[in-house]
Formats: structure tokens, sequence, C-alpha cells
């Protein structure tokens, strides 16, 4: 008898996981998803033409805080979470609203998920969201175009438009973002990776990535999202630590999996972290994996104008995911502000829309203006609540270039921050012992961290 499922998702993992798991599986019907941390895509349905002979019409997706209704009225058997970046207590509260309406509460691992390659991926992963993933992946891609090998970074999916047309997505130049009406926090992860020369792909259904990025690659690597685990049986799985939220890498999910889980272990921030932070994160790697390789590094910032914001009134934008269900107060822009002795204008005083709503939401950010825009209202009311900011200049601290996409009244400078090793053991160390056979692009996976 086949069991009833609700899939818990934010739009990304749960998709996968329905793809590689549920999808053509007698012994399951998926009854519908429910949605939260992103914005609107609660609306949508999943199609049926990507769900599967099994499946005659489009799978529904609810928002999560119908969960208890919706159990009832699919007389669920089984509710999986499939989405990242929860503290451990929230995974038990929802575990507990779960079974408190009569359903099994259940989690998918790494066998379950996991697809393998015919070529070496390296998975960088993290504690948190807003670790330091991207300054990560940057190193190891432009460590491999150095070494002229065929680098093509794949990333964790951000499929917020229509699911049918981005089954597959390749991004190969700015025009190909355009192309394809991507959205500010798929910009954020994109355009940085595209500015050093390499090539992206993203979407819905990884097996088919996995197998296109396969035809033009000697070597993968999986940029992951939030505190995700990977898609793919990494051959080498980073995973970046961070001390200003100490203790967080045993106490979110499912990011202590990959604190766990890592073959390399890199503690991020240093320069911005405090001592006590540092030694905190020290003594759980020492308890948790004391088996990893681990490598020291600062995020190093970089202001491209600093006159226009020295001893300035500004207006402070950062990365969206990090200073919200990331739940940290402040990034790089704020940290570049107080470097500069800029005064920071408080941006919920001007907030509009669905902008004005985040704030309401996520409490700790009362400094900076999350960079949000996940629809093109939300891009314009992120525009709106920019102009009507009173201040001397902005201070653009997302990873990519705000200004192709909004039109800001003030000058504006634009922060960047790179991974610096400060330790004996750096990125290269753990790369140089990777075998790679670029001669057929062909890979034995039973040689899984083949590192010297």
């Amino acid at each position: 008898m086949k069991k009833n499922i609700l899939i818990m998702g934010a739009g990304g993992r749960d998709f996968h996981n329905f793809l590689v798991y549920f999808k053509d599986n007698p012994l399951y019907d998926v009854k519908c998803f429910t949605a939260t941390q992103i914005p609107g895509i609660e609306k949508r349905k999943f199609p049926k033409e990507l769900a599967g002979k099994l499946y005659k019409e489009d799978i529904p997706i609810y928002q999560e805080e119908e969960l208890p209704e919706l159990i009832k009225k699919f007389d669920i058997d089984d509710v999986y979470l499939c989405y990242s970046d929860l503290s451990h207590q929230e995974v038990m509260n929802k575990a507990s609203i779960v079974l408190a309406n009569g359903a099994d509460f259940k989690l998918m691992g790494p066998k379950s998920t996991m697809l393998e390659s015919k070529l070496p991926i390296i998975a960088v992963c993290a504690v948190r969201t807003g670790s330091g993933k991207s300054q990560t992946s940057r190193k190891i891609v432009g460590y491999f175009k150095e070494k002229k090998a065929k680098v093509v970074v794949i990333r964790h999916p951000m499929p917020y438009g229509d699911l049918r047309k981005q089954i597959v997505q390749r991004f190969e130049t700015y025009e190909d973002l355009a192309k394809n009406n991507v959205t500010i926090e798929e910009r954020e992860e994109y355009e940085p990776h595209l500015k050093i020369g390499a090539i992206v792909y993203a979407g819905v259904d990884y097996e088919k990535i996995l197998r296109e990025a396969e035809k033009e690659a000697d070597v993968i690597v999986w940029d992951g999202g939030n505190n995700d685990l990977p898609f793919y049986k990494p051959n080498l799985h980073i995973t970046v630590v961070d001390p200003l939220r100490p203790g967080h890498e045993i106490s979110y999910y499912p990011g202590e999996v990959n604190f766990r889980m890592a073959d390399v272990l890199v503690i991020n921030k240093m320069d911005s972290a405090t001592k006590d932070g540092i030694e905190i994160v020290k003594k759980n790697i020492k308890l948790y994996n004391p088996k990893a390789t681990v490598i020291k590094a600062n995020s190093t910032i970089i202001v491209d104008k600093p006159e226009l914001i020295r001893n300035k009134k500004v207006l402070v934008i950062e990365d969206g995911p990090t200073v919200t269900h990331g739940s940290m107060s402040f990034g790089a822009g704020y940290v570049a502000a107080q470097k500069y002795n800029s005064i920071i204008v408080n941006p919920r005083e001007h907030a509009v829309g669905s902008i004005k709503e985040t704030f309401e939401k996520y409490q700790q950010t009362t400094k900076v203006l999350p960079a949000m825009g996940y629809s093109e209202e939300q891009i314009k009311e992120l525009e709106q609540t920019i102009n009507k900011s009173k201040c001397d200049s902005v201070i653009i601290a997302t990873p990519i270039d705000l200004g192709r996409l909004i039109k800001i009244n003030k000058p504006s400078v634009r922060v960047v921050y790179e991974l610096e090793e400060i330790g004996d053991i750096k990125i290269e160390d753990v790369l140089e012992g990777m075998k790679i056979e670029r001669e057929n692009s062909a890979y034995n996976n039973k040689n899984k961290r083949n590192i010297k």
C-alpha cells in the first residue's frame, strides 16, 4: 500500500530529494510540498512534466504554516524535512508539530540523496549560511584554472521561477543571467564565478545537470547553499566554519552533519572573530571531527572607493540570506563601515512593502539592509528603500554589482571579500593530493578522499 507523503522544503533541496528518491517510486504518493524562507514560492506547483509517470497532475505547494491542516487533509503518513539552516531546536519543534498531528517525521541522508559522478567532485559546504563558501569556492576554481584544468561549478538550486524552464541552466556570461531572469540571490552566487571565467550550472534536475557538466569538465566544484549537504558524493568534502557564530557548528541542521563529515574544515573570519569564539570552534573540532585537516583563514575586506565612506553617513546593504535566515546581524558591509569610521543610518526608517516585512520577520537585522530581490516587485521595493534613505553614500556588500539591476540616486562603493589563508596549510595543499585523470575524464569513486 502506498504511503502518502508531504515534503517540507524551500524551493531547492525538496525538489532534488523528490527527483532522486520519490519520482517513479510506486511505494509513495507525494501529495504536496510546503515552502518557507523564500517569499512567494508557495504560490507555485511542481509540474507534472517533471514529476514522472505516476503523477497526472501538478503537485501543489503550500505555506509551511498550513502543515497541521495539510496532514489531515491529505491523510499524510510521513513528513520529510528537506531544507536547511535550521537550529536543532527548530527541527524538533517542527517534528513535534508533525507527530502531534498523527504523521511520522523523517530526515533523508547521503545514501538516499547523493548522486555519483565519473569525475572528481570537490564539495564546499558550511555550518551556517554566510560562513564564506563563495570565497572558498572561488579559491578552488582559481587553483584549477591555473593548472589549466577544465573546472565547472555546480551551484545548489535556487529555482524560484518557472520550473519547466529551469530543469538545466548553464551560465557563462552576464547575458545568460539576464536571459534566465535570475533573482538577486541567484546573481549573488553566480556573478562572482562568471567574473573569474568559470562556467556555472544550476536548475532543478541535478542528475541531468551533472551529466551535462561532465561533458565539459575535468573537475566539478559543488558550491553549496545555506548549510546544506552536497547533492553529489564528494571526493573531497570541505566545510567552512564561522567563529563569529561559535557553537553553531554543533547546533544547526544539517550544518553539524557537514561539520562531522568534512575532510577539510576551514575556520574563516579569524580576523574579525573574538579569541573566545575561535577557541570554541577549535574545541569542537577536536571533539567531533579530530581527523579533519584544518585551514585557518581571514575574510579580507576590500573597498573600491573608500574615500566615499570615510567619516560619511552611509546605508549598508548586505547579502540577503546571511542577515535574514542566516541569523547574522551584520556582514562585510558593516565591517567596512566600522573600518572607515562611517555613520550608519537606520535602514528600517524608509523600508517599504516586502522589505519592511523582512525587517519585521528578522528582528536581528537592525543596522543593515538585506539585498532582497526574489521578484521584480521586490527589486523595485529595494530600490525605493535605498533611494529614500538619507545618507551620503551607499555601501554595497552583496557579491553582485547591484547597479546593474537598480538605479541608486547616491554615490556607492562595493565591498568584496576574499579568503586569505593564514596558517601553514592552504587550500592548494589539499587539492594537490587529488588525482585527476583528465585524459578520458574518468574517475574511480572508490578512491574517495584520495588525499596525501
